[in-house]
């Protein structure tokens, strides 16, 4: 795995936007990963590591978290920014096609791009997320996203990772360390804190929580879409991705047992299944 990073412009200057990249260059097969709102591309490594052997794997850093630079104006986190950045990374990297793995916030990116004239998506994973979205999911969300806590180290911040990503479901010790890691920046006190800027949550925060709804988006997509769901997601509702079944691209459904949102993708069992869907 290697990092690397891209200048991207904005509607208020240019930011540095940060990738981790897996696998051959020259690959013909490209998968691109983009992770959920608060979290980053470093999600990924247990997936990126199985798809290496066969495909280029791409995970971006979005805005304001893990390497990718903070935003100087906090309003411009948003859809439009994420998707002029990852359409950038796509020319950069010369990637014509790609298949897609989307967690939720990267999942609704995923499918907006894959509705666009000429998409380069080839194939669509959901990872728990799909054209509707409840009020009250969001203001779970909101009622933590932009928190600032500080840790004295990164044991107390994994602690405090277990508790807010309970839902994650069962994870080993292993991969909790990984994620506490990977979750972190060191403040100038020897404190730790998490590695998302707290503005990313001021959308959610000023605007009124109501519910999404896209499913004429949705009713739009024409390419394969997998979708996996944590079976208490409060995020993707049962009856939602049964209906993602009926309608639109007709989706094929993976519910995954003991877990809400979102599955981690990080067992074996989840990892296998996205690499054999990709591979068919």
């Amino acid at each position: 795995m290697e990092t690397k990073y891209l200048q991207v412009p904005g509607p208020h200057g240019s930011h540095r936007l940060a990738y981790h990249e897996w696998g051959k260059a020259d690959a013909d097969h490209v998968v691109v990963c983009v992770h959920g709102l608060t979290r980053s591309g470093r999600d990924f490594d247990p997936l990126a590591q199985m798809l290496a052997d066969r495909c280029r794997v791409v995970c971006p850093d979005l805005p304001g978290r893990g390497e990718s630079e903070w935003l100087s104006h906090p309003h411009d986190y948003g859809y439009p920014l994420y998707l002029a950045d990852i359409v950038t990374l796509l020319d950069h990297i010369g990637a014509q096609l790609v298949d897609w793995v989307g967690t939720s916030l990267g999942g609704l990116l995923g499918m907006m791009l894959a509705v666009q004239p000429g998409s380069p998506i080839r194939r669509l994973v959901l990872n728990d997320i799909g054209p509707f979205i409840p009020k009250a999911a969001l203001e779970r969300i909101a009622a933590y996203v932009g928190n600032a806590p500080a840790f004295q180290n990164i044991a107390s911040l994994e602690r405090h990772l277990r508790i807010i990503h309970a839902a994650f479901g069962p994870l080993t010790d292993d991969h909790w360390s990984h994620l506490a890691r990977c979750s972190s920046r060191q403040l100038p006190d020897g404190t730790f804190a998490l590695h998302y800027d707290p503005a990313i949550g001021t959308a959610l925060r000023t605007n009124p929580a109501q519910d999404v709804d896209l499913w004429s988006m949705w009713d739009s997509i024409r390419c394969p879409v997998l979708v996996l769901r944590g079976t208490a997601s409060d995020i993707l509702l049962a009856e939602t991705a049964t209906e993602m079944t009926r309608r639109g691209p007709r989706a094929q459904l993976v519910q995954i047992p003991d877990t809400g949102h979102a599955p981690p993708l990080m067992a074996p069992e989840q990892v296998e299944l996205i690499r054999s869907w990709l591979h068919e």
